[in-house]
């Protein structure tokens, strides 16, 4: 159908387009008189991208025109008519060959009913019913009388009543049978057939059947009927639907061409107008900045654009030239101190006289506990709240700029949670600095350094005394047991009594020296190390077990990993770390009302290799807060009968291992401690190597 509409607006789209392409085309026609600079490239420009739209514009119309022209033929083609009435006639020659097919059954059953019994119509009604699937069949009598009925729902409905037509057929003794259109889609057949009765005085009887026709054979029915009258209804309007796209293809050309003619012309001044403006910048520039003016080489636009540009960037690149290079050795000089800070394990900081962070390295922030990656101008005084590290460090700091100190070189002791960091921290001022100086600090953490050297000491102390004390032991004990052997005969009452007290005495305490110097040999000597394949988790459960039974009071819980399968290590060295570490969770337990012990082991997957952890609580006071720093070194202890060996043995055994501990207590309570094994021996010999040279550095250092 033609759209009017469309029409209208394709109309009033040319003839607005053709207003403003007329005031466009005015205005480049008078420019182009008057020599404006831009013009002649506007006009070439406009020229190219009208020649590169029209041509193709109108090869595509032609193209369209003749295909459109075409196709609408091949819509109404001779084939295309003939193979839609072969369709209707196959539809309906199907529908009346089922329609036969039921009026031959129906009349079939008419047969039969003749002369049968009345008490028989009904069986054999429904037995015809299922044998040929019909909605409903039903015998009627004299004026529409039913007789008997079979139907597919009888609760729902009555037999329908025969029409008119039907009775009069019926009554001629001809078989009836039509094709009734169904209210919910579809098709039903409806027959009917006479009764012969021979017999004297009986009524007029015939037989009424409704089949359905297949829901197939309908919709395809409906369908070709459908498309043959939609053919119909297209071939009439061939030639105008023919004049209605050729004329909308034309007024849709049309469009399209005044359009792209108005867009070359726009695009063409868009494109041009910068360059005028380069055009006058250029002339600015070289007639103020660069004191020089060169002369028009033609009269073409780009033409002095082009040597224009090019001598102004000729100076201009001759003074970035310049400027870049000095602005690439500041970056290379702030880049080599940024990477070498990175890289330093020495914590550098650099501050104003006002305490205002500047900036800092990696290592000042994990030395000092804080992150300090995007600190920058804030102020460390702020940056300390929270942390009582760093506000240990800033409170010392500001000591001593308070008292004038500018280059100092001291060693620290902060107290945190965590125990004691010692920290070698020295201070310098920046150079060039005036009123506002500033300062940098360097600090070292040489906790650990100190602790090794503490250790070794320690050890020698421990190798020497054992070594002192146990060659005289032997002999004192073996002298007083002789002494009473020999005397104790020959003595009253009161002196053996005497005698005999006082040997035991010496016995008593020669055996607790003899266990002192066991206690010191052990720590002091490096036994070679078993290593074995063990499951560490079974161990925990061993020892757990003994603990219980010698302890029945004290609750002792197991959290155990299952992915840790086993690890390599010296089985008896680990239980002794395990007997050491509930031994003393144990003692710490006593005087508390539920004593509970938890037992917790993990598989934690490191940056270099997998760990297992061991983790020992208790419900317990906890670890004194000053002797959280101490509590792994020799003789510190706060059980009134403790050596203060025990937790010194773990730690060798744990740092013989390549694994670490530390202690600390929990936020609900009670004391923690936690040791990290390798699961792998390697491990333990790679990380033992790099450990030695660290330490050695940090010696060398120190």
């Amino acid at each position: 159908r033609l759209r009017l509409w469309i029409l209208a607006v394709d109309a009033c789209g040319v003839i607005a387009l053709s207003v403003l392409l007329a005031r466009k085309l005015y205005r480049l026609v008078r420019d182009y008189r008057r020599h404006v600079p831009g013009s002649r490239l506007t006009a070439r420009t406009v020229g190219i991208f009208g020649s590169l739209v029209i041509a193709p514009l109108l090869i595509v119309y032609l193209s369209s025109l003749e295909f459109i022209n075409r196709g609408i033929d091949s819509w109404f083609r001779v084939e295309v008519k003939e193979a839609l009435n072969d369709a209707l006639g196959l539809s309906r020659a199907a529908l009346e060959l089922r329609m036969r097919e039921h009026s031959a059954r129906t009349v079939a059953l008419a047969e039969g009913l003749s002369g049968a019994p009345p008490a028989e119509m009904q069986a054999r009604l429904d037995a015809e019913r299922r044998a040929s699937q019909a909605i409903e069949i039903a015998l009627f009598g004299t004026h529409g009388q039913i007789l008997a009925a079979s139907l597919e729902s009888p609760l729902e409905s009555l037999p329908s009543q025969p029409s008119p037509d039907l009775v009069r057929q019926v009554g001629e003794r001809r078989p009836y049978m039509s094709l009734e259109p169904r209210s919910r889609g579809g098709y039903l057949i409806r027959t009917a057939a006479a009764l012969e009765d021979s017999g004297a005085g009986r009524d007029a009887r015939f037989v009424v059947a409704i089949y359905p026709v297949p829901p197939q054979l309908g919709a395809l029915t409906d369908a070709v009927q459908n498309a043959y009258h939609q053919y119909g209804d297209l071939a009439a309007w061939r030639e105008p639907l023919k004049n209605s796209f050729s004329l909308t293809l034309t007024l849709v050309l049309l469009l399209a061409m005044l359009a792209a003619i108005y867009g070359a012309i726009f695009s063409a001044q868009r494109l041009v107008r910068p360059v005028q403006d380069l055009i006058e910048g250029t002339r600015a520039v070289g007639k103020g900045d660069f004191g020089t003016r060169l002369p028009l080489p033609s009269r073409d636009e780009m033409g002095f654009l082009v040597h224009s540009f090019n001598d102004m960037t000729k100076r201009l690149r001759r003074a970035r030239a310049e400027a870049t290079q000095s602005q690439q050795a500041v970056e290379r000089e702030r880049e080599r101190l940024a990477i070498i800070l990175a890289r330093l394990s020495t914590g550098v900081l650099a501050i104003d006289r006002n305490m205002t962070l500047r900036t800092a390295n990696e290592a000042a922030g994990a030395i000092l506990g804080a992150d300090l990656s995007a600190a920058g101008g804030r102020s460390l005084p702020q940056l300390a709240s929270g942390n009582e590290r760093l506000g240990q460090f800033v409170a010392a700091l500001a000591v001593r700029f308070a008292a004038g100190r500018q280059e100092w070189r001291e060693q620290l002791d902060l107290d945190g949670a965590a125990g004691r960091r010692t920290l070698m921290c020295a201070c310098t001022p920046l150079p060039g600095e005036d009123s506002g100086m500033g300062f940098v600090i360097v600090f070292d953490d040489i906790t650990a350094l100190l602790q090794a050297q503490r250790d070794a000491a320690w050890g020698e102390v421990a190798r020497r005394l054992a070594h002192e004390i146990k060659n005289p032991l032997t002999p004192i004990q073996l002298s007083a047991e002789r002494l009473r052997r020999r005397l104790l005969s020959g003595m009253n009452a009161r002196d053996a009594e005497i005698l005999e007290r006082g040997t035991r005495t010496i016995v008593q305490q020669v055996e607790s020296m003899q266990q002192m110097v066991n206690a010191f040999s052990e720590y002091a000597r490096a036994p070679e190390m078993q290593v074995t394949r063990f499951s560490l988790n079974q161990l925990v459960t061993e020892v757990a077990d003994l603990y219980r039974s010698q302890d029945p009071r004290a609750r002792i819980g197991l959290d155990l990993d299952e992915r840790l399968e086993g690890i390599e290590g010296d089985r008896l060295r680990v239980r002794q770390v395990l007997n050491n570490l509930l031994t003393n969770a144990l003692e710490a337990l006593d005087g508390v009302a539920a004593p509970k012990l938890e037992i917790a082991t993990r598989l934690e997957a490191g940056t270099d290799a997998e760990y297992a952890v061991l983790t020992v609580c208790d419900n317990g006071p906890g670890f004194q807060r000053e002797l959280l720093g101490k509590v792994f070194d020799p003789y510190v202890t706060t059980k009134p009968k403790g050596t203060g060996l025990g937790l010194a043995i773990v730690k060798k055994i744990i740092e013989e291992h390549g694994g670490r501990i530390d202690a600390d207590n929990r936020p609900e309570g009670g004391a923690r401690v936690r040791v990290v094994l390798p699961v792998k021996d390697s491990t333990r010999t790679a990380a033992g190597g790099a450990r030695e040279r660290r330490d050695q550095l940090r010696r060398e250092r120190a």
